[in-house]
């Protein structure tokens, strides 16, 4: 029975050896690009923020309206409830009219969801 096993646990330990490769090269290949800038000034440059070959206007930390955050999760939520619609419509066909009941249930909840958010104002941008 543990021959059946025998390919998930290779699979692992490629994996295992895999990155600890990863890691031993990352910390190799810092020293190595650490060696060509021994003045610490050509790092502090090149690490700093960049804005369109501009300098930086203000501080990167600063505060955002909460709007910004829940407009931003609803589209993702709304994005991603879509996506589902793209296997359905490529097995339409095939499915059985209780898969079409289904969908349009599905939908039904995502326009009330829709609706509810609507009425919130959580779409509008002061």
């Amino acid at each position: 029975m543990l021959h059946n096993y025998f390919s998930i646990f290779i699979f692992f330990l490629i994996l295992f050896i895999l990155g600890i490769i990863l890691v031993i090269g990352n910390k190799f290949f810092f020293f190595v690009e650490k060696s060509k800038y021994p003045n610490t000034s050509d790092l502090k440059e090149k690490s700093s923020a960049f804005e369109c070959g501009f300098e930086p206007f203000s501080s990167a930390r600063i505060q955002f309206n909460i709007r910004f955050y829940l407009f931003a999760i609803l589209f993702i939520i709304f994005d991603v409830e879509v996506a589902f619609f793209f296997p359905w419509a490529l097995v339409l066909k095939k499915l059985p009219f209780s898969g079409f009941i289904g969908m349009i249930i599905f939908l039904l909840f995502l326009f009330i969801g829709f609706v509810y958010e609507w009425r919130k104002g959580a779409l509008e941008w002061e």
